[in-house]
């Protein structure tokens, strides 16, 4: 940091504090436009499995009646 003696004072805290919040910030929207697409495509793939796993259940498990006339 600095080698002077003069106290820190609390606006120099705030920018400090504002420069890493905006730092933050910056990567966390980068992040999230990149993983946005990522998770909905996820998301339609496991919409997609689960109808073709319930089809199956259900076929597997309904019943046949057959009706005849005597």
């Amino acid at each position: 940091m600095a080698d002077n003696d003069e106290p820190i004072s609390r606006e120099d805290l705030r920018s400090s504090f504002r420069a890493f919040k905006d730092d933050i910030d910056q990567t966390a929207d980068e992040a999230a436009s990149k993983a946005m697409p990522v998770f909905a495509i996820g998301g339609v793939l496991l919409l997609i499995v689960v109808f073709l796993l319930g089809r199956r259940a259900g076929r597997t498990k309904s019943t046949v009646v057959e009706i005849r006339r005597i």
